[in-house]
């Protein structure tokens, strides 16, 4: 291809891109709104530029200082036309018809309460990890050691369960469940065997 003929074709390109219209993009109508209380306004004009209402609804029930951190960071990271003036209001509203006081019906509770499981199971997790007790034992399936689950089950009603399985921890011994010894770690701080007894006696 000459140079002209170049030209002349990148010419057409430029114009019949120049006349493609413009792309439009429709969203669904929003179909819901923020529970009606003081505040409901503000939070319908603000937060619905955005996104719907199905993403507060999604979230968790979380203290005031969750809801201050989202709206700030709405605010200050992704744009949000939100007056420093409604801030506290709009983190008012949600707080109070999102939040944990509001919402602190079963379902609220239950989800609170399995977030802090969770949060305990991966700290006692990673304290196992961190001394090798997964190696000889598993939370379901007995290995070497029993599972915890079986643990669990054995001292459900012992009001010195802790106790014991902190003397167990630090010290080790045998006979509780067979002729295999287990090893002690007393290099095991309190505050870790106290985070694995308590996951440990959560299991069912």
């Amino acid at each position: 291809m000459d140079y002209i003929s170049y030209i002349v074709t990148l010419g057409v390109v430029v114009a019949t891109t120049a006349r493609a219209p413009a792309l439009d993009i429709k969203l669904p109508p929003e179909t819901m709104a923020f529970k009606q209380d003081l505040g409901a306004e503000i939070a319908n004009g603000q937060c619905l530029t955005c996104h719907s209402v199905e993403y507060v609804l999604i979230q968790p029930p979380m203290q005031r200082a969750f809801w201050k951190a989202e709206v700030v960071k709405m605010q200050q990271k992704y744009g949000a036309q939100i007056p420093d003036n409604q801030v506290e209001a709009v983190v008012d509203y949600l707080a109070k018809n999102y939040g944990v006081t509001t919402n602190g019906t079963q379902i609220a509770s239950a989800q609170v309460s399995a977030a802090t499981q969770q949060t305990h199971a991966a700290d006692a997790q990673q304290v196992a990890t961190k001394y090798g007790c997964l190696g000889c034992h598993n939370p379901a399936v007995k290995l070497v050691g029993p599972a915890y689950r079986d643990i669990a089950a054995k001292y459900k009603t012992d009001p010195a369960a802790s106790a014991k399985i902190d003397e167990q921890i630090h010290k080790g011994g045998s006979g509780k469940w067979g002729p295999i010894i287990m090893p002690p770690f007393p290099q095991i701080t309190p505050s870790e065997t106290k985070i694995l007894a308590d996951w440990i006696l959560g299991l069912k």
